[in-house]
């Protein structure tokens, strides 16, 4: 992919924008693992624990790129990360077994064996944005690391305030993971069409988002209902 050609660019950014939807684990690792300690090695923590497990993404990613070339791989992969768009908008998972540490080298293990165990959300969709090229991998992660280590956190305020971000995030997931099953090799013949295959990336897309609405809108109806239950008891 030529680095000047509009592609490219369409995928970085949609890498950069698949970090941003996808660091709160970061924060919420950051946070928890390095909160006990003192200010100035909070900030050491910080900058060297996401170093570490950027390095490890680039790692990982790079050699889900190339698995993602065998037949069948990227079918597998785009299935996966439709889950995964959908987990987004309906998970609630506080990470309460991610432990506080109280001295620098063990937060900083932490941050990196923590956020490398977790991270197999943002290895998948970001080797599915860049469409088998590593230099796309590694300038994606790279950008991603002064988002994570400083913007992770006011981001998770802006989707706090803003939920609609999160949706456009979750899209933008099942865009690629759509994108990467039109892209299978085994299945080419059923997506020779440009009309079939942009019908099934908008049935991906929109299907994710409409089941993740719903199941977001049946939990919020049995949380008011069993508020409403504990106040007329």
């Amino acid at each position: 992919m030529e680095i000047m050609s509009p592609e490219f660019w369409t995928a970085l950014i949609s890498i950069i924008f698949i970090d941003l939807v996808l660091a709160g684990d970061n924060a919420i690792v950051i946070g928890m693992a390095s909160r006990k300690l003192p200010p100035e090695q909070q900030k050491k923590a910080i900058i060297w624990g996401t170093v570490g497990a950027v390095a490890i993404r680039i790692f990982a990613t790079i050699v889900v790129v190339e698995l993602l070339k065998f037949p069948g791989l990227s079918l597998a992969g785009g299935l996966l990360l439709v889950w995964i768009a959908y987990k987004l908008l309906v998970s609630n998972e506080d990470h309460k077994d991610v432990k506080a540490k109280d001295s620098l080298g063990a937060a900083i293990w932490t941050i990196v064996i923590a956020d490398a165990a977790m991270g197999i959300d943002n290895v998948m969709a970001v080797a599915g944005a860049a469409h088998g090229d590593p230099l796309l991998v590694i300038i994606g992660l790279i950008v991603s690391v002064p988002i994570v280590v400083w913007g992770s956190t006011l981001f998770i305020k802006l989707i706090n305030r803003f939920p609609s971000v999160l949706y456009i995030g979750a899209g933008v997931l099942a865009y690629t993971s759509a994108k990467m099953i039109t892209h299978e090799k085994l299945l080419h013949n059923f997506f020779t069409l440009p009309a079939v295959e942009w019908s099934f990336m908008a049935v991906v897309v929109i299907g994710v988002l409409v089941a993740g609405r719903i199941r977001n809108g049946q939990r919020a109806n049995a949380v008011q209902q069993g508020t409403s239950q504990e106040t007329n008891a």
